[in-house]
């Protein structure tokens, strides 16, 4: 071993001769909080940064849930939807009597996802800071292609899975599962800055507070 690699390796050993803390082990995720916060204003500080993002926003209650999504729809013009296995049926209750084609995902290729409207999905957390909304792709997200390949992602997000920052939202995933964060619809700009939409993911988003 060179002199002075072995002078630098001793001074990292003496730099972290008192820390206690086990290799790979990241202790508690600390969690920044504005004095005096609160969990309505966590909320709405969501809704207005994700409405920033150009995504619309509506806010219903429990038993309200079906109505929104059937109107997210309509405002959208998306007559056929995909639905992830382990959706909550009541979501997507009475869509086809309006005449909106429901189609279970039954491993659909990606040429099949390219022909259906949209996607109604559940997510695993929503950060209010950043206005992103975190799918890791339970069974009542789906998989990663139902969220990206239709062209209307209709994204349902409970109230109580709203938390104020980033590092709040590390301490509810699950690092060894796949993950998907969505800021807004798809969006990129090319030098000029011309913004074209839609490139890779879905070109509309809408996204349902629950709560």
């Amino acid at each position: 071993m060179s002199t002075a690699r072995e002078e630098i390796l001793g001074r990292l050993r003496a730099a972290t001769a008192d820390v206690s803390t086990p290799v790979g082990h990241r202790g508690e995720v600390p969690v920044i909080q504005e004095e005096g916060e609160s969990e309505q204003a966590t909320v709405e500080l969501f809704v207005e940064n994700v409405a920033d993002y150009r995504a619309e926003v509506a806010r219903c209650g429990p038993d309200e849930v079906a109505a929104a999504v059937a109107d997210a729809l309509r405002r959208r013009g998306s007559r056929s939807v995909v639905v992830p296995s382990g959706l909550d049926a009541s979501w997507v209750a009475g869509l086809a009597e309006d005449g909106v084609e429901l189609r279970p995902d039954s491993a659909l290729t990606a040429d099949q996802l390219d022909e259906v409207a949209a996607v109604v999905t559940a997510c695993r957390v929503g950060i209010a800071t950043t206005g992103t909304i975190v799918l890791d792709h339970a069974d009542d997200q789906g998989r990663r292609a139902l969220s990206l390949v239709p062209d209307h992602h209709v994204c349902v997000v409970g109230v109580d899975q709203v938390v104020h920052d980033v590092p709040q939202s590390l301490g509810r995933l699950d690092a060894t599962r796949p993950m998907t964060w969505i800021s807004g619809p798809s969006a990129t700009s090319d030098i000029e800055l011309d913004r074209v939409e839609g490139v890779h993911g879905p070109r509309n988003l809408d996204v349902i507070v629950v709560g």
